[in-house]
């Protein structure tokens, strides 16, 4: 009898979200922590890239300081993953947005300078920046999937009632496209030959 009704409260806990909740929050944090980890990256490679388009385009010195004024600001930003608001997560979001259009710029002058496309450190560069931009697109897929199923897990039954009682969770926030990156977005680039 006693071994039954213990099998019973264990089935019926397993089943209403006393380990899974906590079990996604974490795949939460995790997952925006690799996020703002690809940022990272790319900040860090931002310098090189500068450096090598700066002894071919010097007097593109306006795009060249946008970026590095955007990197500045961009990694100034930091993110708690444990205690993102949905303030601070946009606010994060703008500063990368503004970052991604800078490096767009960037890019672009590339297409100005034939000899700057045809250099191999530029080449190598660009496409480390391109992986790493492929990087930040996957990282921030699997962050908005785990807090997708983190807010599903406090706000559907059963789990919801689990988390109403006991660790009174609320949504984590979304992620959005930024302000900075929605013009990007809206707006297809324009290629000329």
């Amino acid at each position: 009898m006693k071994m039954t009704l213990l099998l019973l409260v264990a089935a019926l806990l397993s089943s209403c979200g006393i380990q899974s909740i906590p079990t996604q929050k974490n795949e939460v944090d995790a997952t925006l922590a690799e996020v703002t980890n690809q940022y990272k990256r790319r900040a860090d490679l931002i310098p090189n890239l500068v450096g090598a388009v700066k002894g071919y385009a010097s007097h593109e010195k306006e795009t060249l300081t946008g970026v590095i004024e955007a990197r500045a600001k961009a990694t100034q930003m930091t993110v708690d993953p444990s205690k993102v608001t949905p303030e601070q997560l946009q606010q994060f979001q703008q500063a990368q947005g503004q970052l991604s259009q800078a490096l767009g710029r960037l890019m672009m002058i590339s297409e100005n300078y034939p000899q700057l496309k045809a250099d191999a450190n530029f080449r190598d560069l660009q496409a480390q920046l391109e992986g790493t931009e492929n990087r930040i697109t996957v990282a921030r897929n699997r962050y908005i999937e785990s807090v997708k199923v983190f807010n599903n897990l406090v706000t559907v039954p059963p789990t919801s009632f689990t988390n109403s009682i006991i660790y009174r969770h609320d949504k984590m926030p979304q992620w959005d496209v930024a302000a900075g990156e929605k013009e990007t977005v809206e707006k297809a680039p324009e290629v000329k030959f």
